[in-house]
């Protein structure tokens, strides 16, 4: 007898699904009013001290590395391995980031996967 496909609930999807949404929509909101401002970029560079100056710094420092990728595509290996809703959560927040602020080669490939993994057999119970 087969073991059932990994399939998040209806509660878990929801969250997943707000999840995503907040992680591209914060991206976007530093992408292109912080980063592609050029006023708001210089202000943060002489030293303002505002949430968006602090995720913009935070979100620069993950880019130069491709850190963002990295972390959605190993969550999202992590994830087609053993399923988890965890783990399809840290990979979608950092591919939706990651998608959004230039780290497209790596996120692309953990979104791929993320979708692969939800053909695989849920974990058995321990």
């Amino acid at each position: 007898m087969s073991r059932p496909l990994f399939r998040p609930t209806a509660r878990q999807s929801l969250v997943l699904a707000i999840l995503a949404a907040a992680s591209v929509g914060h991206a976007l909101v530093v992408r292109y009013f912080a980063i592609e401002q050029t006023s708001v970029a210089l202000a943060c560079q002489a030293g303002a001290d505002t949430w968006i100056c602090a995720s913009m710094r935070l979100l620069l420092a993950l880019h130069i590395p491709p850190w963002l990728g990295i972390t959605a595509l190993a969550a999202a290996l992590l994830n087609l391995i053993r399923p988890s809703v965890v783990l399809c959560a840290l990979a979608l927040v950092a591919a939706g980031h990651g998608l959004v602020i230039y780290n497209t080669t790596l996120s692309a490939l953990a979104v791929a996967l993320l979708v692969l993994s939800l053909a695989r057999p849920a974990p058995e119970p321990e």
